[in-house]
């Protein structure tokens, strides 16, 4: 097994898990162009990776914490693998996608860990995945969406980080539900599960058996009313630390949406690393050719197939919204219409 120094010196192997039996984080071998081959930085996605230990957290709190950090979080379905590769910069910045080890801070924290226990497995987990992959070089994380309900910790362990909640529209958003088929609508349904015991989506007026009632598209859209309430009110906390960005403006102009976004995070891009960046021209996930005008002829297919319910759904997200206060525009918007 490699060393403990030489895995914390080394970005490039990955704080990939905690081992709670053993109060230490286990490590994989990444080198940063593997990064561009797995879509999310999962079991799923890195079995074949070289095992390089565990270490100690103890030895982990070691790190400083004073890094060059910043935050992506999303809605889903949103392209937010799409921007997050295109903040892989060498010299400027690099992203991570979806690392597993913030899962399992948030798989931690909701077997009823203490919550200076969880705090203190957050604070070493971006330690560990904030290691800068060059001199001078950000780390921009995309955490997944179960990790949402701990952004306002995370932003308070490292003050230092900007953030931006890139979300699609309520309507588009249901649209890629439907659109993604019965292990989408099956997702959903895990995904507010899971915010109904983090307590990050009561208050909307209903019941966990009301959401049992419920229509997959339902289901869906209160998952996306408890992120937008969510980050509402982390922007009132925390102000212009945290932006945020339209799924559907960065599609049409990926690279206005781009350049913004690294304004945003203090990144210094220039116009043609910019444009380079912009090119959307790949499925985040498949690696296949796609388009924004592929994406649109997708979506107006399933608009005529579903289009009636997406609508009832969408009528009724909003009822809900204003019974229960929730605005609709996610805060302090980086591309304005």
């Amino acid at each position: 097994m490699t060393m403990a120094a030489d895995l914390l010196r080394d970005p490039e192997w990955l704080a990939h898990r905690y081992v709670e039996s053993d109060d230490a984080f286990r490590f994989l071998r990444l080198e940063r162009k593997a990064h561009e081959a797995a879509p999310f930085l999962t079991d799923d996605y890195l079995g074949s990776c070289a095992q390089g230990g565990d270490v100690a957290a103890e030895q982990c709190l070691g790190l400083t914490g004073d890094v060059p950090l910043h935050f992506l979080f999303h809605s889903a379905f949103c392209g937010s693998t799409l921007l997050v590769r295109a903040l892989d910069v060498a010299g400027v910045s690099m992203g991570l996608s979806e690392p597993q080890v913030l899962n399992d801070v948030v798989g931690f924290r909701r077997r009823g860990a203490d919550p200076r226990a969880v705090a203190r497995m957050a604070d070493i987990a971006t330690r560990l995945i904030g290691r800068p992959f060059g001199q001078g070089e950000a780390v921009i994380v995309k955490p997944s969406n179960v990790v949402n309900p701990l952004a306002p910790l995370l932003m308070a362990l490292r003050p230092k980080a900007q953030a931006v909640f890139l979300h699609a529209p309520l309507e588009t958003f249901l649209v890629s539900v439907a659109n993604k088929g019965l292990h989408c609508r099956i997702w959903v349904r895990e995904l507010l599960a899971g915010y109904l015991r983090e307590g990050v989506a009561e208050g909307m007026g209903f019941t966990a058996e009301d959401h049992f009632l419920h229509s997959d598209l339902q289901v869906a859209a209160i998952g996306w009313l408890a992120q937008h309430r969510l980050f509402a009110a982390l922007a009132e906390r925390v102000g212009p630390r945290l932006a945020s960005l339209d799924a559907d403006r960065m599609i049409a102009d990926p690279q206005t949406a781009i350049a913004a976004v690294a304004a945003h995070y203090g990144l210094s891009l220039d116009p043609a690393a910019v444009a380079a960046k912009a090119n959307f021209s790949r499925h985040s996930k498949s690696g296949d050719s796609y388009s924004a005008e592929r994406r649109a002829e997708d979506y107006a297919r399933v608009r005529a197939a579903h289009g009636e319910e997406i609508g009832m759904v969408a009528s009724w997200a909003e009822a809900v919204a204003k019974a229960a206060g929730i605005g609709l525009a996610a805060p302090n918007s980086l591309v304005q219409a």
